[in-house]
């Protein structure tokens, strides 16, 4: 069958690689039908996941799937038939480091995800345990591959504590940013997304968001000041994982207030100490969401499809995922989503 395969730094190639038996007990086939690139592609394509010596490669990327199924083994539970629309949670989990047993399985020490770990949705037909298959409804595979982003989303609204009617800022307007204020203004919440590119933040108004430029960090802390009365927001999240929103995040943020960090970057962030200890703030960290949460991400996808399917910039067939990677690498400032669909 065909698969697009990362075989080095830098390299992805389309190729035939072996088709995967009939699946197990627990298992379940599934045909990819749309694969949504994200920035963590961008930085396993570029070595920037993974042991220096590049032994994660090769590898077949994709963790944002929207898929049909076509095979279903036995002992699946969740009435799982050929032909069902289904998005795919990456995720997996061991069970037994200590943040498993305290029930936070989405940051298990010793977690793999598809795409990253071990294969994932850019090839024709992949096998998957049942626990990670989530029946959508939803005629748009490519509209199903954004319950993954969502999924974010929707961990990081449940690791804010947002309070219906709270202002809330959110630094950084594409997919993440986006989808968090869907999510924020359907609990009550009013938001202001902040970005340096005009069009996202145009985007985002046709959404119900308020917007301003990122011109500076001072300019963008004393707005967002202003904009929420003069004591600071009582919840920014940051969106970006670029050191000056973050330092903006932590020192607009008011008094006991929360900054939500999901951005992903390997970047190094200078903080004043004393803001922590003089404002008393929380700063939380986001990573992956848990099974419940993906089917909160699952839900809220069928409920909101039509700005969902917005997001979505341009769309290349399987044969041309390395131009199609490459264009969302080179285009930031017009590229919101890029997927990659069967056909």
């Amino acid at each position: 069958m065909r698969a697009v395969v990362t075989k080095a730094k830098g390299v992805m190639e389309l190729a035939d690689v072996p088709a995967p038996g009939e699946p197990g007990p627990g298992e379940v086939l599934v045909r990819p039908q749309a694969v949504g690139i994200c920035g963590s592609d961008f930085h396993f394509l570029l070595a920037e996941i993974g042991p220096e010596d590049g032994s994660q490669f090769p590898r077949i990327q994709g963790h944002e799937v929207g898929a049909t199924v076509e095979s279903v083994g036995p002992d699946c539970t969740r009435g799982l038939s050929p032909g069902d629309s289904v998005a795919l949670h990456p995720l997996s989990y061991c069970g037994h480091c200590y943040p498993c047993r305290i029930g936070r399985t989405n940051v298990c020490d010793n977690f793999s995800l598809i795409g990253i770990h071990t294969d994932g949705g850019l090839q024709e037909r992949i096998r998957v345990p049942v626990s990670q298959v989530f029946p959508i409804v939803s005629e748009q595979p490519a509209v199903a591959a954004l319950a993954e982003p969502v999924s974010i989303a929707v961990r990081s609204i449940h690791r804010s504590g947002i309070s219906e009617g709270e202002r809330v800022v959110i630094l950084g307007a594409g997919p993440i940013g986006q989808a968090v204020h869907l999510l924020a203004r359907e609990r009550g919440a009013t938001t202001l997304l902040v970005d340096r590119v005009q069009s996202r933040l145009d985007f985002g108004a046709t959404n119900g968001a308020e917007a301003l430029v990122w011109e500076d960090r001072d300019q963008v802390v004393g707005a967002c000041r202003e904009w929420s009365g003069g004591e600071g927001p009582p919840l920014v999240f940051d969106a970006t994982g670029a050191p000056d929103p973050i330092r903006a995040a932590v020192d607009m943020a008011a008094s006991a207030g929360r900054v939500v960090v999901v951005g992903m970057s390997g970047e190094e962030v200078p903080l004043r100490i004393g803001t922590f200890t003089e404002k008393e703030i929380d700063m939380l960290g986001v990573s992956c969401c848990g099974s419940d949460e993906f089917g909160e991400a699952v839900s809220f996808v069928e409920r909101n499809r039509e700005p969902l399917e917005r997001l979505i910039s341009r769309r290349f067939p399987l044969e041309e995922a390395p131009e199609a990677v490459g264009y969302a690498m080179e285009n930031p400032s017009e590229v919101m989503k890029v997927v990659i669909t069967s056909s």
